[in-house]
């Protein structure tokens, strides 16, 4: 199924229309982020952009056909467990047309400070040296008309390139722009190494179809953009462009694509402008970490309910998690689990099931009301975090890690901790 299909099948969709300034997208995508879908009419001729996507619990749901949090992190994690074949597409060159250079598609910039127009979401599907598939999002910019560079963070697709470098091999890869929002889903997931995330995606959608590219490398079929190309040993730099916690990315020099062709739908293609930060961006990239830390939490502590990666945290480096502890003790462990689920995570709360993780104000009265700091509060020293974190001690993310437990002492009086209700 096409991009352009799921939007036309959505309800408060609101399009507009050219003329569009540098930073009109953007400014639309950032006002409309979790209350409308914008649609870009003709960004370009045969081109559409959309925007907001999946940036709301309640679209992830519907796709997912799910109702609740639990019935999602269970569907996702059993699909990363019970991955689905591809159905491989030999009839689909007839429903593209080739473009001769990475400058005919209408990428756009964000921020005001970033280098670029450059693709947000793009599904770059790696080729191990072993015949092991990766699909993951990366930035993608180009530095001429069949080149262009990416952000490769120490990943899967980050191994499968070093191994192959190493023993003189490019990577073949396919670049996915405008896909459905479930491959988008999956390929933002972290599944063992080995375990494809189109076959993720396959599971969650009940089967997809891909095309094969000449190089080996496999597309999700209908995705609106396929560039086939090589992730070759040369470097260029790569930004700055703005990273899921709102600031620019320091320039780095990075792998760059030797572009081999450019397939793009000759029905309407439908681009997918990802918003760097914004809710969207936030829900896609941990949606799936939140989901391994309720089945870790769970596993140690029956007791929890609710967990969210904070918007504060922007999605990746602050949980809260809410439960019922029983004996003394759980909330940490609970905070424990949290951290070995999600190793890029820098602060993890736990408070009582009467504070909503999604209300920061509720929160901060817990940490102020509840916690106890000569028992509440532990750091967990020297351990590997997320590069992303400004303030970690070197590249590879090192940092210090805090746990919060803002859950009421057990051997306290109950009555003392009881919120003020004014009646009906």
């Amino acid at each position: 199924m096409s991009l352009g299909v799921i939007i036309k099948s959505l309800s408060n969709v609101r399009s507009y229309h050219p003329p569009y300034g540098e930073f009109t997208i953007a400014k639309i995508l950032k006002e409309s982020e979790g209350r409308w879908t914008p649609v870009f009419e003709n960004v370009r001729k045969g081109f559409v952009g959309v925007g907001n996507v999946i940036d709301t619990r309640e679209k992830l749901y519907l796709y997912l056909g799910v109702k609740n949090d639990e019935e999602a992190y269970v569907k996702l994690l059993n699909a990363e467990e019970n991955p689905a074949k591809l159905e491989s597409v030999s009839t689909w060159r007839d429903m593209y047309r080739e473009l001769e250079s990475l400058y005919d598609l209408p990428m756009v910039r964000y921020y005001e400070k970033e280098a670029k127009p450059y693709i947000t979401s793009g599904v770059i599907i790696g080729v191990g040296i072993d015949g092991v598939m990766n699909a993951s999002i990366h930035r993608f910019s180009p530095v001429g008309n069949k080149k262009a560079v990416v952000r490769l963070v120490p990943r899967h697709l980050y191994q499968i390139y070093k191994t192959s470098i190493e023993k003189g091999r490019e990577v073949p890869i396919a670049v996915a722009w405008g896909v459905h929002p479930l491959v988008l889903l999956a390929a933002a997931s972290s599944p063992p190494y080995g375990v494809f995330e189109l076959e993720v995606a396959s599971r969650l959608m009940g089967g997809i179809k891909v095309v094969e590219l000449e190089n080996g490398a496999v597309a999700p079929f209908m995705a609106s953009v396929i560039i086939e190309g090589f992730l070759t040993r040369e470097y260029a730099e790569e930004g700055p462009f703005v990273d899921i916690i709102g600031v620019y990315d320091r320039v780095r020099l990075q792998p760059v694509v030797r572009v081999e062709r450019i397939f793009v739908l000759r029905e309407e293609a439908y681009l997918h402008y990802l918003l760097p930060a914004g809710l969207e961006h936030m829900l896609l990239m941990g949606f799936e970490r939140e989901a391994k830390i309720w089945r870790a939490v769970k596993s140690v502590t029956p007791g929890v309910k609710k967990v969210r990666l904070t918007k504060g945290g922007f999605g990746w480096l602050v949980a809260v998690i809410s439960l019922d502890k029983s004996v003394e003790g759980d909330a940490k462990n609970a905070l424990l689990a949290a951290f070995a689920a999600h190793p890029s995570l820098k602060i993890a709360i736990a408070v009582d099931s009467d504070i909503d993780p999604e209300d920061p104000v509720a929160i901060e009265w817990a940490i102020a009301t509840r916690l106890r700091a000569d028992r509440g509060l532990f750091v967990v020293p020297y351990v590997r975090g997320s590069t992303l974190d400004p303030v970690a001690l070197n590249e590879e993310g090192l940092t210090h890690k805090i746990g919060i437990d803002a859950t009421r002492p057990l051997d306290a009086d109950p009555s003392l901790f009881e919120k003020a209700k004014i009646p009906d």
